[in-house]
């Protein structure tokens, strides 16, 4: 690991998911939407580094994370989601394929929307804010990172939708082809998709058979 970090602030975001301020490494440079690597400085876990999205601006003096747990399995994330306020933490230099490539239309699955937080936040041209949308979909709405913040900065092209329970100002469907059909007129456009393995292959391939070209699709490889 290139840098050693600690952390200044833990709390809860949603029921399973935790903001992360941590201090900032005098060298650490990242694009928005890159990822680096986190480990526990603690014995045991130094080796058991996970991948993870700056969701801070390139230009804030601390690192902000956004990270989801999985409290029903022993593993790193829930062992970091119990850290308290200075924990020691190597973290990698950034690296990952996501990066800003103009407005477009932004498809995201749970934890999936991390990436596009800091590049939707670094966006201040109104009119480059308008050309882009936003495909978020979740189990519920009680697990949707964010909510607020989205709906605010893309206001009617935020289109938040649950596959398990649905309330009102959500939509009740998965994210498909179907889906894709109905909210995407411009096949010309940069996508952005992140989300599980599953669901980053059905919307590139669902978007390659619509007749965006892959040059097109932003994913992490």
């Amino acid at each position: 690991m290139d840098h050693n970090v600690r952390i200044l602030h833990n709390g809860f975001i949603t029921h399973d998911v935790r903001q992360f301020i941590v201090t900032r490494p005098d060298s650490f440079e990242y694009e928005p939407g890159q990822g680096v690597e986190i480990a526990l400085d603690l014995e045991g876990w130094r080796e058991e580094g996970r991948p993870f999205t700056p969701t801070s601006l390139p230009d804030s003096p601390v690192l902000e994370f956004t990270i989801k747990g999985y409290p029903d399995r022993d593993g790193m994330t829930r062992r970091l989601h119990a850290a308290g306020h200075g924990t020691g933490l190597l973290m990698s230099g950034a690296f990952g394929t996501i990066t800003y490539r103009g407005p477009g239309t932004f498809v995201a699955a749970g934890a999936g929307v991390t990436p596009f937080l800091a590049i939707l936040r670094r966006i201040e041209e109104p009119a480059e804010r308008e050309a882009c949308t936003l495909l978020f979909t979740n189990r519920t709405p009680a697990d949707v990172i964010c909510d607020k913040e989205l709906r605010h900065l893309l206001k009617g092209r935020c289109h938040l939708t649950c596959t398990q329970r649905s309330a009102p100002g959500y939509g009740s469907r998965r994210i498909d082809r179907a889906y894709l059909e109905e909210k995407i007129d411009d096949l010309e456009q940069p996508f952005y998709v992140c989300g599980p393995p599953g669901f980053v292959e059905e919307i590139g391939t669902a978007l390659e058979d619509m007749g965006a070209h892959s040059d097109r699709i932003v994913v992490e490889e």
